[in-house]
């Protein structure tokens, strides 16, 4: 195909959040390309029609599992991944690659209260109260300095969590905070829900946290040569780091595994990971800097070594010691 040939199909799954991604990415194509007709193919996945427990499912994985068979297919020309939804412990599917990854958005997580609640922080909620999460990270780390808090699993799209959260119907858990992340917020417009923002040394980010994956078949010249203008190095190499890390520590995107690569001001890679137990009583954490090769590869596997000669294998298992 060439790029006048027809429309250029982008896969994305329906959420409000993915559609915002997606306006954001045709954006920036359009940029490039002034007169590129895109058509969006939206796509309801396993995993935005369960309810339950994701990792009952097969985990967070299932987000992009149904968009990367329309691709292999061709039904779709390219796809958007949230990266921190994407596998670490399986190869990438046969003949797709990401041709590119945009620069990093807001990597950190907030804490957002009920409308109209006086609580400002985390310290400000009293004991044994309700806080809500879908991931076991930051279920962990919560517990970690709060182990006095019950946290409960809530799902669903940013807009209807804080829905829940601001008790909109009778049959919602009543809940005292949720923590969610900063950069779905603002992509939805919600930015002024937020209370406390989080330092990635209070709650390290996810792995891929904040970056949005460009995919498309690996024999499409035409459209990774698109995609890949749009390629931010800088962030690829972190996120490199980070996936590395999780893919040696065998760790999906349901594991309770956190990890933050960032680039200093010499240039220099700069990672942090931990592993954490599901209540948060057991850790291990591991900071390593690129050194004279940098090479970001190299720095993911030191992390990932360091962690597992510290039991990280037994900690994200859950096998006592």
């Amino acid at each position: 195909m060439t790029l006048t040939d027809r429309p250029l199909r982008i896969g994305t799954r329906k959420s409000p959040m993915a559609l915002a991604q997606t306006e954001h990415v045709r954006a920036l194509l359009h940029q490039l390309e002034p007169d590129l007709k895109t058509e969006v193919v939206p796509t309801q996945t396993e995993a935005d029609m369960w309810q339950g427990d994701l990792a009952k499912l097969g985990g967070k994985g299932l987000f992009v599992k149904a968009i990367d068979v329309q691709l292999q297919r061709g039904d779709i020309d390219m796809a958007i991944h949230c990266l921190k939804d994407v596998p670490g412990d399986v190869p990438m599917p046969d003949g797709l690659i990401f041709a590119a990854m945009l620069e990093r958005d807001d990597v950190h997580d907030v804490l957002v209260t009920p409308a109209g609640s006086t609580v400002q922080t985390l310290d400000d909620l009293p004991p044994g109260a309700y806080v809500g999460t879908s991931s076991v990270r930051r279920k962990a780390q919560i517990n970690s300095v709060r182990p006095d808090l019950q946290i409960i699993r809530i799902r669903g799209t940013v807009g209807t969590r804080i829905h829940k959260l601001d008790g909109k119907k009778a049959s919602d858990t009543k809940l005292d905070a949720m923590v969610l992340a900063a950069s779905g917020l603002e992509r939805l417009g919600l930015s002024d829900r937020a209370r406390q923002i989080f330092t990635p040394a209070e709650i390290l980010p996810a792995v891929g946290a904040g970056v949005l994956a460009l995919e498309c078949r690996r024999d499409n010249n035409v459209v990774t040569g698109l995609l890949l203008r749009l390629n931010h190095a800088r962030t690829q190499a972190e996120a490199t780091a980070e996936r590395v890390m999780l893919h040696g520590l065998r760790g999906h995107c349901n594991s309770p595994i956190a990890g933050y690569c960032v680039t200093e001001p010499d240039g220099q890679l700069s990672l942090r990971g931990m592993v954490f137990n599901r209540d948060g009583s057991k850790f291990a954490n591991a900071h390593f800097w690129g050194e004279s090769a940098n090479d970001p590869a190299v720095l993911g596997t030191r992390v990932a070594a360091d962690l597992l000669h510290q039991g990280a294998r037994d900690i994200i298992e859950g096998i006592p010691h």
